[in-house]
């Protein structure tokens, strides 16, 4: 049986960060946990320590991409999970991304989550990224999705991830481009929503620019 890494970025999570650790630990399929305290102002990390996880602490904040790049010295597992530390409860459906590759029917496995339960934006940002995966050759749902499963072969072969919230295209692309299996799967995972409000539509706007930038990055071949 191969070992299992679940790495939770997280950026002031203190409330939901301990629900999302235990939700991992209930379902028993990862030998190790590692949080990734990135920059956070509250009481994250001291959280996460409580529950008994590996804690590296990143300071000052240094985006999700690069707080991912930054665990990866300290990952031992032969299977690493992806996963975000606003989950809480459903956390505990990594297990499903797990199998797959455990089973030798994916390299990386990419959640697939049930409707929005609130309108958000109007489809731009997961339009352009499932574009840009479309022409790699594989139609996708949820390009954006950060809950993801690979071996660390994958992982290590898709490295740096970029900064910012285009480092799951740029994955996506890095892994089809060298030949590895992506399957989604489906999961009833829930996390914090963003509506359309002004910061909604702020968070948008960063996200479009930076999915941007990874398309033509990759593009371009820079980094790859």
């Amino acid at each position: 049986m191969k070992t299992v890494t679940v790495v939770i970025p997280a950026y002031n999570e203190q409330e939901r960060i301990a629900d999302t650790i235990h939700a991992v630990k209930e379902r028993g399929f990862a030998a190790e946990i590692i949080v990734i305290n990135d920059g956070s102002q509250d009481s994250t990390a001291e959280r996460a320590r409580a529950e008994g996880v590996t804690v590296l602490d990143l300071n000052p904040n240094q985006g999700k991409g690069e707080a991912l790049n930054r665990s990866v010295p300290y990952i031992n597992g032969e299977i690493v999970v992806f996963l975000d530390a606003d989950l809480g409860a459903c956390a505990g459906q990594g297990e499903l991304l797990v199998k797959p590759v455990m089973e030798g029917q994916a390299d990386l496995t990419i959640a697939r989550f049930p409707r929005a339960r609130k309108k958000g934006g109007f489809g731009l940002v997961k339009g352009l990224a499932a574009r840009a995966i479309r022409r790699e050759g594989m139609e996708v749902t949820e390009p954006l999705s950060g809950q993801r499963a690979m071996t660390k072969k994958v992982l290590l072969d898709v490295l740096p991830l970029s900064s910012g919230f285009g480092l799951e295209v740029g994955m996506s692309i890095r892994a089809l481009r060298r030949g590895y299996r992506i399957v989604e799967v489906d999961t009833t995972m829930t996390h914090a929503e963003t509506g359309r409000d002004l910061q909604g539509f702020l968070h948008r706007g960063r996200q479009f620019l930076d999915v941007l930038k990874v398309i033509i990055k990759e593009a371009k071949g820079v980094g790859t």
